[in-house]
């Protein structure tokens, strides 16, 4: 007995944590600080955590009316109904979900490279094919609707990262309506906003009071801290609402992380002091590193350093782990996730003493 042939599936590389380097090189965790998995430099939501340790012992229930709370409280907050919302185990989750109601064998999604390497394994998982349009250097990773329109070939879901990993560029919202308009009408125009928190930006969630083939994902992961809690949702248009309960899984998300949910998103002065810090990183990194910089609108920096594989090595040495982007396709750059002031210091002081 085998598994089915898995041999167009490709694997999701996440960055190294800290104890994971720190048990290779034999060293104490205390001396490494991590930059390269964009969480949150301050940690979760206080509110949440309080939540967490509030629920602690209902865990033994299933969290039927958390759902309930949770999913009642984001369309309050995005001003669209309770039915649009499709709670999730994390971003990953609701492009499942997506992928089951909109991919029949054989359809394909149009992805960017480099990317998200999990829009392309979620369609795959659902025996759907991939096509790629380019995202390059060669125009600072610019996202515009031309390169996207001209790699369209008909595909059932084409994804949108907006800002994008690994570059930090963002669609401009007159760019995500002119793809809409101009795919089929069977096409379902995605908008990834994992990272939209901390863009100086209107949200594609406008959209869906105008469209029926636009949705959007959001997350808890980033701007909120809550990463390790995996939880995140779609915004879907009215039409889509009531195939939510067809394709989603039992109690997509816990007791625990739907009340961690619900108390960060009144959490206000966490996500202004994470939004606000990582403004000022970007700006930092991007006056004071001593190598060609890509505009982020994200909560991190792409930078050109030749050989990243030993450019990050030789940072891992120093105790500042940043993600080597080979894995995306982009051989030459770092991403470097905003860290607190001390930190993204160090990070820049550090990166600076291997390029010189």
């Amino acid at each position: 007995m085998r598994p089915r042939d898995l041999s167009d599936h490709v694997e999701y590389r996440a960055g190294r944590g800290i104890e994971e380097v720190a048990r290779e090189l034999g060293r104490d965790p205390e001396e490494f600080v991590k930059l390269a998995s964009n969480e949150n430099m301050f940690g979760p939501s206080p509110a949440a955590v309080d939540a967490v340790e509030a629920s602690a012992d209902e865990v033994h229930h299933y969290p039927t009316a958390d759902h309930q709370d949770l999913t009642a409280a984001i369309a309050d907050a995005w001003d669209v109904t309770a039915e649009q919302v499709w709670l999730a185990n994390g971003g990953d989750g609701a492009l499942d979900y997506l992928s089951r109601a909109a991919l029949e064998p054989g359809d394909a999604v149009l992805v960017p490279a480099p990317g998200f390497a999990y829009y392309g394994m979620s369609a795959r998982f659902h025996h759907g094919e991939v096509a790629e349009y380019d995202v390059t250097s060669d125009d600072g990773f610019a996202l515009t609707a031309d390169a996207v329109l001209d790699a369209y070939d008909g595909e059932r879901i084409v994804h949108l990262t907006s800002p994008h990993n690994p570059s930090g560029a963002r669609f401009t919202l007159d760019a995500i309506e002119r793809i809409a308009e101009e795919t089929h009408e069977e096409t379902l125009v995605v908008v990834d906003e994992a990272y939209g928190e901390f863009a100086d930006a209107p949200s594609a969630i406008g959209l869906l009071d105008q469209r029926d083939d636009v949705a959007v994902l959001r997350t808890f992961s980033k701007a909120y801290g809550l990463a390790g809690l995996r939880l995140g949702y779609a915004l879907v248009p009215d039409e889509w609402a009531d195939a939510y309960a067809r394709v989603n899984t039992p109690f997509a998300a816990s007791v625990v992380a739907c009340r961690a949910g619900l108390a960060a998103l009144d959490d206000d002065e966490h996500v202004e002091r994470t939004v606000e810090t990582a403004r000022w990183s970007r700006a930092y990194m991007t006056e004071h590193i001593d190598a060609p910089t890509y505009e982020s609108h994200a909560n991190f920096l792409l930078v050109e350093v030749g050989d990243a594989s030993a450019v990050a090595e030789a940072l891992q040495e120093r105790g500042v782990i940043v993600r080597d982007c080979s894995s995306f396709g982009i051989p030459e750059c770092v991403r470097i996730t905003c860290g607190t002031e001390v930190e993204t210091k160090r990070a820049v002081s550090e990166l600076n003493e291997v390029l010189a």
